[in-house]
């Protein structure tokens, strides 16, 4: 047993390409040692911006392959199936026998017993998997033919304290690392694993990455708390700056105050988005201070390194401080008109014409949904506004945001200003959701113009593609109105939103527009609800039943039937359902019709009077207003039909040789199926 060490210096190759490289060779090397039955006790896979290193922990010297018999290709093959097997094994034509099997006569070797080299193995292996490792971006460098994900420098490789030679393209595989120097990386020879590991620890070099992100955290918490600052850390960006380094050490910088009268949103975005820097937040009042944390890749002995990162942030944010003095004095109203200069998209026409779609059907929308019309329209007015401001186009993540502070700055209304920002919210399937009727009002509209204008010129998403975003938008408008619990004619505003189209002469070529749209709309409600866990025989057996607009309701609807079917009495309505649709389906002959209308006088069990009773029971109940009907009342009543209908199909012959009695009983059947799916399509539940 021994120990295998390969080691991929490199220039510095970005996070995201690392997790990837780790995960890829970890699993080809696996899958090599596993096809050659080699035993090891435990292999591990590290990177560093620079490394990408593997460690077999007691790996086996060489391999015995017990002798065995290797059945190849049948008889008769075209030579190359043959020629191929006969490379695979080593072996030549003369050491092949046949043998009849069930399928044919085949070719078959006798393999003696023989011992394989491990280093062998891995010699012949080793640049084959480095050149299976796929990078999403890569480098071709200088005249040489390798591809990697960025410039590779060297390949240090041993095995059994020894070096483990393969060439992969221009380079050679050898003893040697190298560490970071002042000027240029120095080089040095490896003897073993041991000799490696202890050379990264006397230079502070953490190769564990797990190690090396358990450190920046536990540093910068410890910093923040030195600072009576929040300790809630990014975790997204801990994990970035993780591969960004190799000897992590936290800096503190510090900016101009000047600088805090900036939206924090503004600040955040800079420090956090752009220089990779850790916010320090009070937590006594939750306000920024003009200090922040850092990652750095070395000691700063000298304080340069700070100091060339405080220059950094000053320069970013005097040019943020400039556009914010500039633009927060620019009218919002009067800016709306410079959104004729921003095409929406070639065949929906400007911004501008976007924004008066989006106000006429916002004003609409808040007049349904209790919101202020005036506010609504005036917000919906400005809401593309700051995307004519230099700061949006400076920092265009911030849409709205700034907008929402423009606002504020010219004394519009606090629910003017979010509308602003949340118009558009929800970013996702877990993105907030606005709560104000202004804000919800904006939102929808600005959406449904997007959805109507794309399925208008047949812009409709694929199953693979989805440029315009269309899913979100559409999943965006469902959790608006059902989150927030809104009755809304979805159908009527997808109308309205058309015909505004119209009215602005847009060609939408796609007449069905609307009817399209809605069933989009459908369809995702249906996934939705199912990534959610509901049940999607229950969603089918409402939308089927009830082909309603109002999504709120339905969504209401699905969650009370599924706590319902899945107390005893809604299995009970389902399996009565069942049984009697399966038996009236079973029965029904040819060009026979029935309508529901059992004669009582030609009854001949008890049981039969007692469902009709129950049936007419249950239809006077559904006589009463929907809203004023209980789903728990309903299926109890439904169920109560149980004990009749085991009765009935226990006692009595459906198909009676008295052709009336029949009929009569079929009737019979037919009105309990009409009765349960007045409810519900009982038809689409499948009782589990």
């Amino acid at each position: 047993m021994s120990d295998f060490l390969l080691e991929l210096y490199s220039e510095e190759i970005p996070h995201g390409l690392q997790i990837s490289a780790r995960n890829q060779i970890k699993d080809l090397i696996l899958k090599l040692l596993n096809e050659n039955f080699i035993k090891f006790k435990e292999i591990n896979v590290f990177s560093t911006p620079k490394r990408l290193v593997v460690f077999i922990d007691q790996i086996s010297l060489n391999q015995k392959i017990e002798s065995q018999e290797i059945k190849g290709p049948k008889v008769g093959c075209n030579d190359q199936a043959l020629e191929g097997f006969l490379k695979s094994r080593g072996i030549e034509k003369k050491d092949l026998i046949t043998k009849n099997t069930d399928k044919g006569e085949f070719y078959f070797a006798n393999l003696p017993e023989k011992t394989i080299l491990t280093s062998d193995i891995l010699a012949s292996h080793l640049p084959l998997i480095l050149k299976s490792i796929y990078w999403k971006k890569s480098m071709r460098w200088s005249d040489h033919d390798c591809f990697w994900g960025r410039p590779l420098k060297s390949i240090l490789c041993l095995f059994d304290n020894k070096t483990l030679d393969f060439k992969f393209f221009h380079i050679n595989s050898s003893n040697v690392t190298f560490i970071n120097g002042p000027f240029e990386d120095k080089e040095i020879k490896i003897k073993n694993l041991k000799d490696y590991k202890k050379l990264l620890e006397k230079n502070d070099i953490k190769l564990d990455h797990t190690e090396r992100e358990k450190k920046i955290l536990s540093d910068l918490e410890k910093e923040l708390k030195k600072n009576k600052c929040l300790t809630e850390l990014n975790r997204k960006l801990v994990e970035e700056v993780t591969n960004l380094v190799e000897t992590p050490v936290i800096l503190k910088g510090k900016f101009s105050k000047d600088y805090l009268v900036l939206p924090d949103e503004l600040l955040n975005l800079t420090m956090i988005n752009h220089q990779r820097y850790f916010p320090m937040k009070l937590e006594l009042d939750l306000k920024l201070t003009n200090s922040f944390l850092f990652v750095a890749n070395n000691y700063d002995n000298k304080n340069l390194i700070t100091k060339g990162n405080e220059k950094v942030i000053d320069a970013r944010l005097s040019d943020a401080k400039f556009f914010w003095d500039k633009n927060k004095k620019q009218n919002l109203v009067k800016q709306v008109s410079k959104l004729n200069t921003i095409i929406f998209y070639q065949q929906l026409g400007t911004l501008y014409d976007k924004t008066q779609r989006v106000r006429q059907l916002a004003s609409v929308i808040a007049d349904s949904i209790g919101a202020n019309k005036e506010d609504t329209e005036i917000a919906a007015s400005i809401s593309k506004s700051d995307l004519v401001s230099d700061l949006v186009g400076e920092y265009p993540e911030l849409q709205g945001v700034i907008g929402s502070y423009f606002a504020i700055e010219q004394g519009f209304s606090k629910e003017i200003s979010n509308a602003i920002q949340n118009h558009y919210l929800p970013n996702g399937p877990s993105g907030n959701v606005p709560k104000e009727k202004i804000s919800i009002s904006v939102a929808i509209a600005d959406k449904i113009d997007t959805l109507i204008g794309f399925f208008g010129i047949d812009e409709k998403p694929t199953s693979s593609k989805d440029p315009f975003a269309l899913r979100r938008a559409c999943l965006g408008v469902l959790r608006l109105i059902t989150e927030n619990r809104i009755s809304l004619s979805l159908k009527e505003i997808l109308n309205n939103s058309k015909n505004l189209y119209f009215s602005q002469k847009h060609n939408l070529t796609n007449e069905k527009v609307s009817e399209d749209l809605f069933d989009f709309f459908i369809d995702r409600f249906k996934i939705n609800l199912k990534d959610k866990g509901v049940r999607l025989d229950i969603t089918n057996s409402i939308l089927e039943n009830n082909r309603s607009d109002d999504f709120y309701l339905i969504m209401k609807n699905i969650n009370e039937l599924s706590k319902c079917f899945k107390k005893p009495q809604g299995q009970d309505s389902i399996q009565i359902y069942k049984r009697s649709k399966n038996i009236l389906d079973q029965s029904v002959k040819n060009n026979e019709e029935f309508f529901g209308n059992p004669e009582n006088i030609l009854f001949q069990h008890p049981s039969e009077d007692e469902i009709l009773l129950k049936i007419n029971e249950i239809r006077d109940y559904f006589t009463t207003p929907s809203r004023l009907r209980d789903n728990d009342k309903t299926v109890t009543l439904l169920s109560e039909l149980k004990p009749m209908t085991d009765s009935f199909f226990n006692n009595v012959k459906v198909n009676d040789d008295n052709q009336q009695v029949r009929k009569n009983r079929l009737e019979l059947l037919t009105l309990l199926c009409k009765t349960f799916e007045k409810f519900t399509d009982f038809s689409k539940l499948d009782g589990s």
